[in-house]
């Protein structure tokens, strides 16, 4: 979810003639992107939440499978919780205030927030059912998949 999200941020600045100063996507660190200059912040900024949880949606929808899906719907809610949770902390380091300094609506923020949570809670439980319930492929029923 991490890496997907910052590279949102990563690829719409450069797309939108930003210089990259630093980033940083390795796993188990803190993902970050720093942009100066930065012409269009806040399309930088709602890229990283946008393409975060929708990229992985749409990679779900052309893969097809289970565990794609699983991926998906938690990329949806975490990313939703993320800006939520940034919301709530005030923290002036994370996407949510810089969203909010360059100018974006906090009813955008929370229509976001809702739209993703909500769809990404509903999808990531019934992910996690089918993922936890579903049955093993074993030979037997494997051979029994083609008859």
């Amino acid at each position: 979810m991490a890496m997907t999200h910052e590279l949102g941020h990563v690829v719409a600045g450069l797309c939108c003639g930003g210089t990259l100063k630093q980033a940083d996507i390795l796993p188990w660190h803190l993902p970050f992107s720093i942009f100066d200059p930065d012409p269009y912040p806040l399309i930088t900024l709602w890229s990283g939440p946008i393409l975060g949880a929708f990229v992985p949606c749409l990679v779900a929808a052309l893969v097809r499978h289970v565990w794609m899906w699983f991926v998906a719907n938690f990329c949806l809610l975490a990313n939703g919780a993320y800006l939520a949770a940034a919301w709530l902390t005030g923290d002036r380091f994370l996407d949510t205030a810089r969203l909010l300094e360059n100018g974006a609506s906090s009813v955008s923020l929370a229509i976001y927030c809702i739209v993703t949570i909500g769809i990404g809670y509903v999808g990531f439980r019934r992910s996690c059912l089918a993922v936890l319930f579903s049955e093993p492929k074993t030979k037997s029923n494997l051979n029994s998949d083609h008859s």
